[in-house]
C-alpha cells in the first residue's frame, strides 16, 4: 500500500480522486509539531537548537498516521511546495520515524491528475535548505516575542506581546496616522465651465486654481461678456495594456478593492479553490504562466471572443526574493469560466479567471482627445479631455482597480474643430480642499509591505490579522464630518456666491492605530530600533531567502542577530522608564489638580492628581471611541460624571457607567453592554428594556446547570452547544443531544479533552 500525506482533508479528498486503489490519502491537518509552548524552547548556547513538541490536538492524528505507515510500503509526503509545507514534511518524517528507503517527497503547484501523476513519477528528497529557512523564521520570531513581551508587560501594560514583522506593520499604521494629524488642509477654487457647441454639451476645466474667493471672483468678472472658441483639438492614439496574472499580494489587493474581502478571507477562499483543484497554488510571488496555461488561454480567448482578441504574453517576475516561484495564481482549466462552491469562492474564482484571461488578450486601442478653449478677455484657457475606445481588447473581460478613490473617468467629447464658437451656460468656481494621505486599507497595506520587502506571500494575512487581534490596530468604518465650502456661479453675466455643506473624512474599512498600539510602537522605536527598522526587516527576509538557497547557515544568521538584540533587552529592562503615553490635559476645576490622559494597567484612562500625592489620584476609563491623543479636558471631565444612577427598579438601583470594554448598565450585580448608547443620556425605561433583553438571551443560552457542581454548565454558543467549566470550554460530540447530558457525561468529556488546550472566553473590545 502507498500512503500519501497532505495537510488538509479537502486536499486529500481531491487527490484521492486522481489516484487508484493502491494509494490511501490522509491529512495531517497542517503543522503537527512546533516549538514547545513552555519556556523559550531554544537552546541559545548550543547553536539555537529548537525544542519541538507534538501539538496536543495532533496526538491522535499522529497515532493514526503511525499505524498506517507500518502497513505501507511507501510513504509519499505531499505537503505544499513552499517553506511551510517543506517543514511540515520534515516534521512528519521525524515524528513518524520514516526512512529514506520508504519515503518520497512530492510537490505540485496545482491539484490536477496531470500534476499529481507527474509528481509521483518525479519524487525528490526533503529540501533541508527550505526547512532551515522556515526554522530560522520560527526561531527568530520566538526569540523576539519571548524576550520583548516581558519588557512590555513591565514597562507598558500586562498581557502585551511583540512580533518582528507585526511591530513594523503597526509602525506603518502609526506613522500614517501621525502624517494625517500633522497635515494642514489648504483650499483653492476650482473652475469648471459648461458650454454648448453644435447642440451638444461640453464640460471643460481651468487648469489653474485660485487660492482665494476674491481671485476666483475677479476671474469670473473678467469672463462676463467674453467670447469662447476652440483654439486647438489634439487627437492622439493611445493604448492600455493588461495587468499580469495574480500573485498572492496582488490577489489580496484586488479582492479587497473589487470584492471587499479582507486579506485573511481572500486566502481562506483561495485555499479552498486550490484544494478543490480549481486554481494553482495560492502562495506565490511569480507572474509567470506555464506554456500549457498560455496555450489553453489562447484557445479559450479565440473560441469565446475571436482571434483578434488574443495576444500571447509572458510576464517576468520583478521581485528579487521571489521564493518557490513556479507560476502565478491561475485557473487549472481555462475553459472553466465558473466553479461550484459558496458565493465567496465563485466570486474569487471569477476574478482569477478574468485576470488570467485578460493577461493573454490584446491591448485596448484608444483615441485620446484634448480640446483647448480660448477666452477672449483673459489669458487662461479652459481644457477638456476625453477618450474613445476604438478596440476594447482585454477591457472586454477585465479592468484593474486602483487604490485612488478619486480617480475620474474620461468624458466622451462632442465632435468639434478649431475655430468653432461656443456658448457658455455657466462657469462654477468651487472651493476644494487638499486631502491628507489616505489611511491604509488591508489591500494598500499589503502593497506597502511588499514594496518595502517586509514579509512574504505566506505572512501578509497572518500579520494583518495578528496586529488586529492584539488590539494594536482596529479596522473600522468612521463617519465623516460636515464641512462648509464656498461656490461662485457665473450665469448670464450674474455672479452669485453660495455657502454649501459637504461630508468629508468618511472612512470605510480602514486601519487605525489604537492608543496601546501607538504607545507600544513608540516604546519599541526608542529601545529596539533594529527590530523596528524597515530596512532591517527587509534584510532579514533576504537572509531567509539565502538560507533557502543554501547560501547561508541559519544558525549563524540567528547568532549575528541575537547578541546585540539580547543586550538591548537587558539594557531596556534595567534602564528604561515606564511608557504610558502620558498627556497633560489641564487642571481639574474642582480640585485644581492636573488631569492626564495615559495608558494604565487596564488600558486608556484619565488620571486626576499625581501618583505621589498624599491623597490617591482618581481614575476613569476612556470610552471605546476616545483616544488619549485627542481627548479634550472637557470630554475628560464628562467621564467623571459616571457612574450615574439612572433610577430604581424595585429596591435596586440601575447604574450607567463606562469601563474597560465601553459603556454599560449595572443592575443586581449583572452588567449589560450599552454598545453605542450614551450612558449620560440613557433613560430608565431604555435601561430596563436592555436588562430584560439580556436576561432573555441568557436564559436561552443555558441548557443545563448541575447541582453537583454549578461551575459546570451545558450552554448554547455562537457555534452550537458546548460544556463550560469556569473559563474553559469543551466540545460536545455531534451524535450527543446536549439536553440529555448528565453530570457524569460532562465529567467524562472534560477528562477526554484535558490534554487539548481549552479555549477561553475572550471579550472583544467594542
Amino acid at each position: 500500500m502507498n500512503l500519501v500525506i497532505v495537510e488538509s482533508p479537502a486536499k486529500a479528498k481531491t487527490i484521492q480522486k486522481f489516484l487508484g486503489n493502491d494509494f490511501t490519502v490522509k491529512s495531517c491537518y497542517g503543522h503537527i509539531r512546533d516549538l514547545a509552548s513552555k519556556d523559550l524552547s531554544i537552546d541559545v548556547d548550543n547553536g539555537f537548537l529548537p525544542k519541538y513538541e507534538v501539538m496536543a490536538d495532533k496526538k491522535n492524528v499522529i497515532s493514526e498516521l503511525k499505524k498506517l505507515t507500518k502497513d505501507s510500503e511507501l510513504i509519499w509526503l505531499a505537503t505544499d511546495e513552499d517553506r511551510e509545507g517543506e517543514a511540515i514534511s520534515w516534521h512528519l518524517y521525524d515524528v513518524l520515524g520514516l526512512t529514506q528507503l520508504n519515503t518520497r517527497r512530492i510537490v505540485f503547484h496545482e491539484i490536477t491528475k496531470t500534476a499529481i501523476d507527474k509528481a509521483i513519477s518525479t519524487p525528490r528528497e526533503i529540501d533541508l535548505n527550505l526547512v532551515n529557512a522556515q526554522q530560522a523564521r520560527r526561531v527568530l520570531d520566538r526569540l523576539v516575542g519571548f524576550e520583548i513581551s516581558p519588557v512590555l508587560w513591565k514597562k507598558v501594560k500586562p498581557s502585551l506581546s511583540a512580533g518582528r514583522v507585526q511591530s513594523v506593520t503597526v509602525r506603518l499604521i502609526v506613522e500614517r496616522e501621525r502624517e494625517i494629524d500633522a497635515f494642514k488642509t489648504e483650499s483653492a477654487y476650482r473652475l469648471v465651465a459648461l458650454f454648448q457647441v453644435k447642440g451638444k454639451q461640453l464640460k471643460a476645466e481651468l487648469p489653474k486654481r485660485f487660492k482665494t474667493r476674491d481671485e476666483a471672483e475677479t476671474f469670473l468678472k473678467n469672463c462676463v461678456g467674453a467670447q469662447y472658441s476652440i483654439e486647438s483639438v489634439e487627437t492622439k492614439p493611445a493604448k492600455r495594456t493588461p495587468a499580469p496574472p495574480f500573485t498572492t499580494s496582488t490577489l489580496q489587493q484586488e479582492a479587497g478593492r473589487k470584492l471587499g474581502f479582507s486579506v485573511s478571507q481572500t486566502m481562506t477562499l483561495a485555499q479552498k479553490l486550490y484544494e478543490s483543484g480549481h486554481i494553482t497554488y495560492m502562495r506565490t510571488d511569480s507572474v509567470n504562466l506555464s506554456e500549457l496555461a498560455i496555450n489553453t488561454s489562447k484557445a479559450e480567448i479565440e473560441r469565446s471572443y475571436g482571434s483578434e482578441y488574443s495576444k500571447v504574453r509572458q510576464f517576468a517576475t520583478k521581485s528579487k526574493g521571489a521564493q518557490e516561484a513556479h507560476e502565478a495564481i491561475r485557473p487549472t482549466e481555462m475553459s472553466n469560466h465558473s466553479v461550484e462552491g459558496d458565493s465567496g469562492e465563485k466570486r474569487l474564482y471569477d476574478l482569477i479567471w478574468k485576470r488570467t484571461i485578460a493577461s493573454q488578450m490584446a491591448d485596448a486601442q484608444l483615441e485620446r482627445t484634448t480640446i483647448s478653449i480660448a477666452v477672449s478677455t483673459v489669458a487662461e484657457k479652459f481644457s477638456a479631455t476625453g477618450e474613445v475606445i476604438k478596440f476594447d481588447g482585454f477591457l472586454k473581460v477585465y479592468m484593474e482597480s486602483t487604490d485612488d478613490e478619486d480617480e475620474e473617468s474620461k468624458d466622451l467629447l462632442p465632435p468639434v474643430k478649431k475655430g468653432d464658437s461656443l456658448v457658455v451656460e455657466k462657469i462654477t468656481a468651487t472651493e476644494r480642499f487638499t486631502h491628507h494621505p489616505a489611511r491604509y486599507s488591508e489591500a494598500s497595506l499589503v502593497k506597502k509591505l511588499e514594496e518595502l520587502g517586509i514579509g512574504r506571500p505566506s505572512t501578509y494575512a497572518p500579520t494583518i490579522s495578528t496586529v488586529q487581534k492584539r488590539g494594536y490596530v482596529v479596522k473600522e468604518d468612521r463617519e465623516g464630518k460636515s464641512r462648509i465650502f464656498g461656490e461662485l456661479t457665473l450665469i448670464d453675466s450674474n455672479i452669485e456666491f453660495e455657502t454649501k455643506t459637504e461630508t468629508t473624512g468618511r472612512e470605510k474599512s480602514k486601519l487605525f492605530p489604537t492608543d496601546i498600539g501607538t504607545v507600544v510602537n513608540d516604546f519599541l522605536k526608542i529601545h529596539f530600533d533594529q527590530i523596528m527598522d524597515y530596512n532591517f526587516t527587509a534584510q532579514v527576509e533576504k537572509e531567509f531567502d539565502e538560507i533557502a538557497q543554501g547560501e547561508k547557515k541559519w544558525d549563524e544568521m540567528i547568532k549575528a542577530f541575537y547578541s546585540p538584540f539580547h543586550t538591548a533587552v537587558t539594557d531596556t529592562i534595567e534602564n528604561s522608564e515606564k511608557a504610558t503615553g502620558e498627556r497633560l490635559l489641564g487642571s481639574d476645576p474642582k480640585s485644581g489638580k492636573n488631569m492626564y490622559a495615559k495608558i494604565g494597567r487596564f488600558g486608556p484612562m484619565i488620571q486626576v492628581g499625581e501618583n505621589d500625592d498624599e491623597e490617591k489620584p482618581k481614575f476613569t476609563s476612556l470610552n471605546a471611541d476616545q483616544s488619549i491623543n485627542t481627548i479634550t479636558l472637557e470630554q475628560a471631565l464628562e467621564l467623571f460624571k459616571l457612574p450615574r444612577v439612572v433610577g430604581k427598579r424595585g429596591e435596586d438601583e440601575v447604574i450607567a457607567s463606562s469601563g474597560k470594554f465601553g459603556p454599560y448598565i449595572k443592575y443586581k450585580g449583572s452588567f449589560v453592554s450599552l454598545g453605542k448608547v450614551d450612558p449620560m443620556t440613557i433613560t430608565l425605561q431604555e435601561a430596563i428594556q436592555m436588562i430584560d433583553d439580556k436576561a432573555e438571551a441568557d436564559a436561552k443560552k443555558v441548557i443545563r446547570i448541575f447541582e453537583e457542581d454549578k461551575e459546570i454548565k451545558v450552554l448554547n454558543g455562537r457555534y452550537g452547544p458546548y460544556i463550560a467549566k469556569g473559563k474553559n470550554n469543551y466540545k460536545i460530540p455531534k451524535t450527543t443531544k446536549p439536553e440529555e447530558l448528565t453530570y457524569a457525561d460532562c465529567l467524562q468529556l472534560i477528562e477526554e479533552q484535558k490534554d487539548v488546550k481549552p479555549k477561553k472566553f475572550v471579550r472583544k473590545k467594542k
